[in-house]
This record gives C-alpha cells, sequence and structure tokens, in this order.
C-alpha cells in the first residue's frame, strides 16, 4: 500500500505537466497566430471587430447565442482599456518633454534655433497622434461596455420568452408526434457523433498514442477505485489527528470528504480527457464537448461529496447538520441520486447542443428531467417527513428547527409542486429551469451552511483566549481575553456576511444571466460609488482597515515595548514613562488615523470639510469634551498631576491610577474610583502631597504627667524614633516639650519618611515601640480626666422638728 500511495502522488504531481503538454501544440500556435502590432493597428482591429459584432447584434432574430456575443464585446473592452492604459505613460513622457524645452518664443523674441524648433514640432505631433489614440481607445471602450450591456438585456428578454413559451401537455398525443416524427434525423446524427467518439478510440489506440491512452486509463481506475479512498483516508488522517481538538474538525473533516470526493472524481475525468486528447486529437467541437463533459462530472462529484459530508452516516457524531440518524440513513442514497440528476442533464443538454438536436427532441428531453428531478427532490421531502413523524410516534421530540430552513424546505416543496404542475401544463422551459434551480440554490445554499460553520470554527479556535493561538496573541500583542473574544466574533461576522453576499449573487446568476454578468455584477460591485466628491470603493476600504489595524497593532506592541523593556532602564519615573507612553499613543492613534485616510483617497478638501463641520459642532456641543481634552494633552505636558501622585481637589482625595483622553481617575482610600473630568486640574486648586519627591512627616503627641523626667522620657523617644527602619536621618528626628497644662506636660515628636504613604504605618510602629519603651522604664502617661456624676438619696426628714 505505501508503494501504491507514493505511485499515486507522483501521478498527481504530474498531472500539471501532462496538461501542459497535451496543450503544448495549442500554446505554440496561438503564439505564432498573434504578432505583434502597432497600437494604431490593434484599435482598428478591435474597431472593426467591434463593427461586426453590432452588425450580428442588428441582424440577429434569437438564433445567435448571445453568451458569446458579449463575451466578445468584454474582450474588445478590455483590449481598449489596455491599449489606452500602455499608450498614457508614452504621453506624459513625451509631456515632459515638451515641458523641457518650453514654450515657443513670443513673437518680438529672438528666434529658437532650427534644431530645437524642429524638434518640438515633432514631438507636439507625436503626442497628438497617441493623444488620438488614446481618445480612440476610449471611446471603443465605451462602446464595447455599452453593447455589452444591450446584449445582457437581450439575453433577458430572451430568457423570459424562453420561460414564458408553451407547448403541448405531455398527456396530448401532439407532444409526442412531433419527436417521434423528428427521431430519425435525430438518430441519425446522435449516431454521427457516436462514430467520430469511436474514431477517437481507434485513433488514440494506434502505436503513437496507445501509450498515453493506456497509462491515462490506468490512473484513471486507480483514482476511481484505490485513489478516492486514499484521498479521503489522509484527508480525514490530517483533520482528527493534526488538528486542535475542538469544533474546528468537525467542520474540516466535512470538507476534507467534500474535496477527497471531488478530487478523486474530476481527477477520473480529467486523465479520461487526456487518454483521448493527449496528442490533440479531438477538432475543436469534440474538444469543447470534451472539456464540458469534464467539468460537469466534477461538478457532480462535488455535489455528491458534499452531501456525504453534510449526512456523515459512518461518523454521526461529526455531523454538522442536525439531522437525526434516522434521517441521515434515510437519505443516505441520495447524494448519489442528486449528483446523477444534476450531471445527466447537463450531459443531454450538451449532447444536443453538438448534434444539432430538433426542437421537438430537446422539449421532450427537458420535460423528462424535470419530472424526474422533480421526483427526487419530492421523494427527499418525503423521507424527511416519514423520519420526523417516526420520531414523533416513539415519544421523543424532534429537534427544532431554525426558521431559514423551515423556509427552504417549503421553498422546495412549492418547487416541487410548480415543476410538476408545469410540465402537465406543457409550460416544459418554465419547469425544466425551476428544476435546475432546485438542485443549483440546494448546493449553494448547503455550500454556504459548511462555510459558515467552517469560518466559525477557525475564527473561535483562533481567537480562543485558553487556545495555543489566543495565548501567544495575548502574550504578544498584550490583548485580554474579551477584547480577542470580541475580535473573533467580529471578523467570522464579516467574513460570514461576505459569504451570504455572494452566495446571493450566485444563486441570483442564473435569472437570465451566466458567468460574465456576475464577474460584471462583483466588478461593479467592487469598483464602488461616490458619496459626494468622496469615492467610496471596497477595495480602499479594505486596505484602509488593513492599515488601521497592522497600524495599531505596531503601536500597540512599540508601546509594550516602552513599557516593559526600555522605559525601565532609564531614571525617568514611573509618572514620567506613562505621561510618555500616553502622548505616543495619541500621536500613533493620529498618524494612523491619517494613513488610513490615505488609503482611502480622501482629499484635503474632504478633510477640510469635515474638519468644518467638527468646528461647528464643537461651537455648540463639543466644547466641554475638547476643553477635557486639550487639559489632558496639558497635565501630560506639564505634570503638575501624574499617575502615582496622591492628590486632592473638590473633596476627592486618593491616587491617580491613569490619566484618559477626557478625564482621571483617581483612586480613593476605600479602593472605590473616582472619575474627575481633566479640566478641573486646571482650573481648581490642586493640593498634589507627593509633587517632587516629597517626603512624609510623622508627628505624635505624648501627654505625660508633671513628676514625669522629662530628660529621661526624651531620650528614650528619640531613641524609639532613630532605631526605625522607615525614619531618615536628616531631617533629624526630634522631641520638644509643646506645653504644661492641667497637671500634664506634652511632647511633640516628629520625624521623617521617604514618602506620606509611608506616614501611617511608621507612626503605627513608633506608637506601639513607644508606649512598650515607656512601660518597661515605669514613665506613665497621663490618663485622660473623667467626671464622675452620682445622684445622692434624699436626707431624711426629722419627725421632732415636725413636732
Amino acid at each position: 500500500m505505501p508503494t501504491l500511495s507514493r505511485y499515486l502522488l507522483v501521478l498527481l504531481l504530474a498531472l500539471p505537466s501532462s496538461h501542459l503538454l497535451a496543450q503544448d501544440t495549442s500554446n505554440a500556435t496561438a503564439t505564432v497566430t498573434t504578432p505583434a502590432q502597432t497600437p494604431a493597428q490593434t484599435l482598428a482591429q478591435l474597431r472593426s471587430q467591434l463593427d461586426s459584432i453590432k452588425a450580428t447584434v442588428d441582424a440577429s432574430k434569437g438564433d445567435v447565442p448571445l453568451t458569446d456575443v458579449r463575451a466578445s464585446a468584454l474582450a474588445i473592452q478590455q483590449q481598449a482599456e489596455q491599449v489606452g492604459s500602455n499608450l498614457m505613460p508614452q504621453s506624459a513622457s513625451l509631456q515632459a518633454r515638451l515641458d523641457v524645452l518650453g514654450p515657443p518664443p513670443a513673437k518680438g523674441t529672438p528666434a529658437e534655433s532650427t534644431e530645437l524648433s524642429t524638434q518640438r514640432r515633432q514631438l507636439d505631433k507625436a503626442k497628438n497622434d497617441l493623444d488620438g489614440q488614446i481618445k480612440q481607445a476610449n471611446s471603443l471602450s465605451t462602446e464595447a461596455t455599452q453593447l455589452a450591456a444591450h446584449v445582457a438585456e437581450l439575453r433577458v428578454d430572451q430568457f423570459q420568452a424562453q420561460l414564458a413559451s408553451r407547448t403541448a401537455t405531455p398527456f396530448s398525443r401532439a407532444f409526442w408526434a412531433d419527436p417521434i416524427k423528428a427521431f430519425p434525423d435525430d438518430a441519425t446524427r446522435a449516431a454521427r457523433l457516436g462514430s467520430d467518439a469511436s474514431a477517437v478510440v481507434r485513433q488514440a489506440w494506434q502505436p503513437p498514442n496507445r501509450t498515453p491512452f493506456v497509462l491515462c486509463l490506468i490512473i484513471a481506475v486507480l483514482l476511481l477505485s484505490v485513489g478516492r479512498w486514499l484521498i479521503e483516508r489522509l484527508l480525514v488522517d490530517v483533520t482528527t489527528n493534526r488538528m486542535p481538538a475542538g469544533r474546528l474538525r468537525r467542520s474540516a473533516l466535512a470538507i476534507a470528504i467534500t474535496l477527497a470526493y471531488t478530487l478523486a472524481i474530476g481527477l477520473t475525468a480529467h486523465f479520461a480527457y487526456l487518454a483521448l486528447n493527449w496528442n490533440d486529437l479531438l477538432n475543436d467541437d469534440q474538444d469543447e464537448l470534451a472539456r464540458k463533459l469534464v467539468q460537469l462530472v466534477t461538478f457532480a462529484a462535488f455535489m455528491t461529496g458534499l452531501g456525504r459530508a453534510m449526512l456523515s452516516n459512518k461518523r454521526p457524531s461529526w455531523r454538522l447538520s442536525s439531522l437525526s440518524d434516522d434521517a441521515a440513513h434515510r437519505l443516505r442514497a441520495f447524494p448519489w441520486l442528486l449528483g446523477g440528476a444534476a450531471l445527466l442533464p447537463g450531459v443531454i443538454e450538451h449532447v444536443n447542443s453538438a448534434i444539432g438536436a430538433s426542437l421537438a427532441l430537446t422539449v421532450t428531453t427537458r420535460g423528462l428531467l424535470a419530472v424526474m428531478i422533480g421526483l427526487l427532490v419530492g421523494s427527499a421531502l418525503l423521507r424527511l417527513g416519514q423520519s420526523r413523524r417516526a420520531t414523533l410516534a416513539i415519544g421523543d421530540v424532534p429537534g427544532q428547527r431554525p426558521l431559514w430552513i423551515g423556509l427552504v424546505l417549503a421553498a422546495a416543496y412549492v418547487g416541487v409542486g410548480i415543476t410538476l404542475l408545469g410540465v402537465a401544463t406543457g409550460y416544459i422551459a418554465f419547469a425544466f429551469f425551476i428544476a435546475r434551480q432546485m438542485l443549483w440554490v440546494g448546493v449553494i445554499l448547503t455550500t454556504l451552511y459548511l462555510l459558515m460553520h467552517l469560518i466559525d470554527d477557525i475564527f473561535d479556535t483562533v481567537f480562543a483566549p485558553k487556545g495555543r493561538t489566543g495565548k501567544r496573541m495575548q502574550s504578544s500583542f498584550g490583548l485580554p481575553a474579551s477584547a480577542l473574544e470580541q475580535t473573533g466574533t467580529l471578523l467570522s461576522g464579516i467574513t460570514r456576511a461576505v459569504l451570504l453576499i455572494l452566495a446571493v449573487a450566485i444563486v441570483l446568476a442564473p435569472f437570465g444571466a451566466g458567468p460574465q454578468e456576475l464577474v460584471g455584477r462583483v466588478g461593479t460591485l467592487l469598483s464602488g460609488g461616490s458619496l459626494g466628491s468622496l469615492k467610496i470603493v471596497p477595495g480602499n476600504i479594505f486596505d484602509a482597515a488593513l492599515v488601521s489595524a497592522l497600524g495599531l497593532i505596531v503601536l500597540r506592541v512599540l508601546k509594550r515595548w516602552l513599557s516593559d523593556q526600555l522605559l525601565p532602564k532609564t531614571s525617568l519615573d514611573l509618572g514620567m514613562q506613562n505621561s510618555m507612553i500616553t502622548l505616543l499613543g495619541y500621536v500613533g492613534g493620529v498618524l494612523v488615523f491619517v494613513l488610513a485616510l490615505a488609503s482611502l483617497n480622501v482629499d484635503l478638501q474632504s478633510i477640510a470639510w469635515m474638519a468644518s463641520a467638527l468646528s461647528v459642532g464643537i461651537g455648540f456641543g463639543l466644547q466641554a469634551i475638547v476643553q477635557n481634552f486639550i487639559s489632558g494633552l496639558i497635565l501630560l505636558a506639564e505634570r503638575p498631576v501624574k499617575v502615582g501622585d496622591w492628590v486632592s481637589i473638590g473633596g476627592v482625595e486618593g491616587d491617580i491610577r491613569r490619566i484618559n483622553v477626557r478625564a482621571t481617575e483617581i483612586q480613593m482610600s476605600d479602593r472605590s474610583t473616582m472619575i474627575v473630568p481633566n479640566s478641573q486640574f486646571i482650573t481648581q486648586n490642586v493640593r498634589n502631597v507627593t509633587l517632587a519627591n516629597a517626603q512624609g512627616r510623622v508627628q505624635i503627641k505624648l501627654p505625660m504627667p508633671l513628676d514625669t523626667d522629662a530628660s529621661k522620657a526624651r531620650e528614650l523617644i528619640l531613641e524609639v524614633l532613630r532605631a526605625h527602619p522607615g525614619t531618615l536621618g536628616a531631617p533629624a528626628p526630634s522631641v520638644q516639650l509643646d506645653n504644661l497644662d492641667g497637671g500634664s506636660m506634652l511632647f511633640s515628636c516628629t520625624a521623617y519618611v521617604n514618602s506620606p504613604r509611608d506616614v501611617s504605618s511608621v507612626k503605627s510602629d513608633l506608637l506601639f515601640e513607644t508606649l512598650e519603651r515607656l512601660r518597661d522604664a515605669k514613665l506613665p502617661m497621663t490618663s485622660p480626666q473623667s467626671m464622675v456624676v452620682r445622684n445622692l438619696p434624699p436626707i431624711a426628714e426629722n419627725n421632732d422638728d415636725k413636732d
């Protein structure tokens, strides 16, 4: 098995080279048949082609394939734009040379030399010729664009006319009479196509082509049998064993199953095509038919693989959808059936077009195909209903369906009814269109469902705070967990919205539009619109968003580097470091904003208009905000207060924790935070306790009795003040006799500490130590005087006195 795996890998790697070898002759021919032409010759040729297309469109009566006509007009438009773009630099170069020569001399001034005059005339003539060619190229581009739009309108009209056409009902004899009558001619044409295919096979079997024919067929058989299993097994192993645990594995497994089946069957069809056309054995018509069949087989394989991935019968626990196991089991055969239903109409349509089948045969086959697709989709809907009823019968409650799934199922029921009713009433074209639309919309919605799950799982995994990538981003950029989760959710939502818009555009494309129209619509969307003089281009918006994101990331990394590595190694205090980092954030934010505006191609006039509107707003309602903002800048520049200072303002006292754009955060003693507008620090009196590295003063009042040995008490207290590690030697501690009153003397003890923040803790330590030393030295302190009020009993009256 490993040898077989390596063999298949070598063959798959050889696929691009084989394709190049098969197309080598055609590429060489294309190179030879496109010699270099002058711009004038190219423009004349494009004009002739455009006039020919106009004549074809004017003379057509609905029998000309307008898709090819529109593609030709768009090709002329692109070539004309390319010619004009190539001539613009040449015109600019000639203008620069003319500017160097300067204007011709005015009348009455000395004449210039003959050589200079001749050179100016030659340059003027060359520039005029180039300008004329540029105008001609622009005119051709405009006419081709208008012609393409006109052809698109004609295609829509033809499409609507085809849908409204009606034939005899299949229940009448007239419906079957025409195809029976035309059957001999159609059979002859089909037999001729079969004989041509047989001739190609016989020619491919001849000795010069036999070896590549046999090798390609062997590779196709191996891919169809063993290769499909190996590719799927390899992708499943990568998703289940090499990816991080989580929901991403489940959606990645569904993608792997879809891609494995699509690659295996698509490569099988491609190698079968190479077996027949290795040495360009097919003519142009046969080659076009074969290529279209390969594309149809690849699309059918994608549809089948997508259905298998969504049902996931082999791994029910990994199933993305909310289907029950019973419903998935009932639908297990439908991925192949629906894939065949998508392949068969395309094959029949292309074969009918290749043999020039009669209109009767085309209408008949479309009616039969519409009925087949309608019955197949209806059968799938009935099986879903049976599964739901069976779940209810056993007493289980089926899972609640989202609203959009209910709407899709209702639309499918309506589509089946319209298809069968349209065939029955003779509206074959309309019924066939609805039938194919059901398959097309089903594939788009299922793919959208799968991709949305994948996008959501990818962003959840990458931006998960506890994941490997999330932890790295948190450590590298300093992002909090909440910001990381919000970023992932925002990016996921934007991507899902873009996918939804593209899906809607693709679903609406078949309504009278082809791939060219879809590309044109997307190009128009990307070209953007305008708001006054400001052009709104999605590409520029994306560039601006990218510049903003990268600029903010770089700014955040720079601020983190300054705060963590550079500034701590300098002699700047913490407040100055924070001020520098904050100012850098403001300046960097303004610079990123300017760069984003430059990416949007916003000119100075637009910026002046925005500034004028902003000034009006400031004059009315933004005065306070701007005042606080300017005050914040003054605080950061002059630094009367800084981060870490202990301030008191308007009855609020605490430590400054942060100076923001509008207000300053002050943490109070109870750990609460007070938000103070910056303007108050400029307009009001502010007490800054810690300004200029102020020292703290510890002051203690000790009352003692008058009979206390004052000198001994003073020496003991000084020892305590000097011995504490928090007190400073200079200024030296002091003990003074402050007062004698009420039978006691009052000692005033003073010591200094490094910071006012240390006063309370040092004072507490000194009090404890002083009390203990005084108690050991038998030096009592004065007790507070108290007044005792006693109620005396009344004095008893003398009875003798009464007498």
